[in-house]
């Protein structure tokens, strides 16, 4: 009798030995790696991918672990990081359930929908492309009640925190919630009260934002190009020649380049272009749904090239702006 218990006993102490073993002992190697697990993988490429980046410290008892459990036939996908001596089991519970690494992921100053695309690329499990024919899918976007052509004025710049592993068409209908979030009643009946929708707005913000970055002109460069609209006369925004050109860096406009003939010319086409020309910072959104009511209808940057503009009611005004813009560019010998 006493051999038997002597042996049972045995048998008990040695099974939670190799219980500890595998799963109570400190396993993980290193919490600032991160383990990448895309859609279909199969067991042994997880196993690869642990072993590639050292993640755990004994591989044998994580892969006896790992079968015991039958982890192998409940895989995941997603980004996974692994707090430091982590056991077997701590390792394996977070793989189960699916607890992957949250993705900060922060976008501004971005002009085009192909720089907010490449902005995107890496972050995620989806590939750019994916995303890239989402957005250029009339049909999907019309569900948002948007075109290829504005849909970046969904994309609100700000900090935003995603999954790793979150889908493509996921992504999109996340930026779309945060775009309502943003737009709340009471910028809608701003965005009303000065003729505009929301996406016409955003419209009107890029162009406002390309001609100056200083808060302290953008309501004032807002009201101008509300006083044209209101009053049908074309735009006539240097930004929307730079836009359609493909050419961001030009400092003189001539008169040749406003005879490009593009949509987003509006030395050529009359009302808003058919989509931002930038994605622009709310800041910007905001200055022109509290745009500074006045009489201005012309602007010219000033002479002294501090990126401020000279402001006109009349075109005689403008002119002798304009004039004196023109000769410190050629006093500095700019052609481009």
């Amino acid at each position: 009798m006493k051999k038997a218990i002597l042996i049972t006993s045995l048998l008990v102490l040695a099974g939670g030995l190799c219980f500890t073993a595998l799963f109570l002992l400190p396993n993980a190697h290193n919490g600032s790696q991160k383990l990448v697990i895309h859609t279909n993988a199969s067991y042994s490429q997880v196993l690869d991918s642990i072993e590639h980046n050292n993640l755990v410290r004994s591989m044998f008892t994580f892969n006896l672990a790992a079968r015991l459990t039958l982890y192998p036939r409940h895989i995941r996908n997603g980004k996974y990081v692994f707090d430091e001596g982590a056991n077997n089991l701590q390792i394996l519970r977070q793989l189960y359930r699916g607890q992957h690494y949250p993705v900060k992921f922060t976008f501004n100053n971005i002009r085009t929908k192909e720089q907010f695309i490449d902005k995107v690329d890496h972050h995620f499990m989806f590939e750019p492309e994916e995303l890239a024919a989402l957005l250029n899918d009339p049909d999907f976007l019309a569900n948002y009640g948007f075109n290829p052509q504005n849909c970046v004025a969904m994309m609100i710049p700000d900090s935003y925190e995603f999954y790793y592993n979150i889908s493509d068409t996921d992504f999109v209908d996340k930026m779309y919630q945060y775009y309502l979030k943003f737009w709340t009643d009471e910028r809608r009946q701003l965005a009303a009260d000065a003729g505009l929708t929301p996406i016409e707005a955003v419209t009107l913000a890029s162009i406002v934002e390309e001609e100056n970055f200083k808060e302290d002109e953008k309501a004032i460069i807002a009201g101008l190009y509300l006083n044209r609209l209101q009053r049908g006369m074309k735009l006539q925004a240097d930004p929307t020649v730079k836009f359609a050109l493909g050419d961001f860096a030009k400092t003189r406009i001539y008169l040749i380049d406003t005879q490009v003939d593009s949509p987003y010319n509006t030395y050529l086409y009359e009302g808003l272009p058919p989509g931002p020309i930038r994605i622009p910072a709310t800041s910007t959104v905001d200055s022109v749904l509290h745009y500074m009511p006045h009489d201005y209808l012309f602007m010219c940057a000033k002479e002294d090239l501090s990126g401020y503009h000279n402001f006109a009611v009349t075109p005689q005004e403008h002119e002798r702006n304009a004039a004196k813009y023109h000769k410190a560019l050629d006093k500095l010998k700019v052609e481009n």
